[in-house]
């Protein structure tokens, strides 16, 4: 269980309590084990995980079509994901390769690597933000994914472990934590949580698959309608949400 160290403690600049507020509820595919998720124009881009069952996916957020896909090697397990101008880059778990595909046909073009575990990825139009399982960031360079440097994540001080699938939003990241119900909402320049997300409302246990790796993961940002698209692994559905604060007790 994942527990909010150091909550309720005094501190400078308290801790915001937000939860989702559900705008639309969509259908999508209950077969996508979701690692990486973003929007762009329209569009849903989703990377998914397992091996022999990985993949690169485009939705139509309205209906939860897949209108494109590009199966990965069996051999791979598909991790986060991020847009770079043209480009979009797939993390892979324990391989160490961020695969580059173009984003008009989905053709691999390239691929970097990199050491130990790929979680999340997302880009702030600068540079890309990547996790791992532990509790720091990395910051790499958009073009060649050098490693750049490493964020400690703390929540009143304390470090945050399992983060996960990533959405940058101006000087923020989002972040899942793995087999958690929260979001985290980390600050760039100083890792510090300033937020966190309560998202247990918006699927009940009684509706998710058997699977125990069922759960949340899954953070895209539509920065033109200033909504967020929350989903899980292997849920059949996709959720428009805006964050909220916590209606008093």
């Amino acid at each position: 269980m994942f527990v909010l160290l150091g909550w309720g403690r005094g501190q400078a600049e308290p801790v915001e309590r937000l939860e989702v507020e559900v705008l639309a509820v969509l259908p999508r595919a209950a077969d996508a084990f979701t690692q990486g998720l973003l929007w762009h124009r329209g569009r849903l881009y989703e990377s998914t995980g397992r091996y022999g069952h990985s993949g690169l996916r485009e939705l139509d957020p309205h209906s939860g079509e897949v209108r494109r896909r590009v199966d990965l090697a069996d051999g791979l397990f598909g991790e986060g994901l991020a847009l770079v101008e043209d480009r979009l880059i797939q993390l892979t778990w324990r391989e160490g390769l961020a695969l580059i595909w173009r984003r008009d046909d989905f053709a691999l073009v390239a691929a970097h690597h990199y050491q130990g575990e790929g979680w999340g990825l997302c880009y702030d139009g600068e540079v890309l933000w990547m996790s791992d399982g532990s509790a720091s960031l990395q910051r790499r360079d958009a073009g060649d994914f050098t490693l750049l440097g490493r964020l400690a994540v703390t929540l009143d001080g304390e470090p945050q472990y399992r983060l996960n699938e990533l959405a940058c939003v101006g000087e923020h990241v989002y972040a899942n934590i793995w087999h958690d119900h929260h979001i985290l909402r980390i600050h760039k320049a100083s890792g510090r949580v300033d937020a966190v997300i309560d998202a247990s409302a918006l699927l009940p246990l009684s509706e998710r698959p058997a699977d125990r790796e069922a759960v949340l993961n899954g953070i895209a940002w539509d920065p033109g309608q200033g909504v967020f698209y929350l989903t899980g692994k292997l849920w059949p559905r996709l959720f428009r949400v805006r964050f909220v604060h916590s209606s008093p007790d």
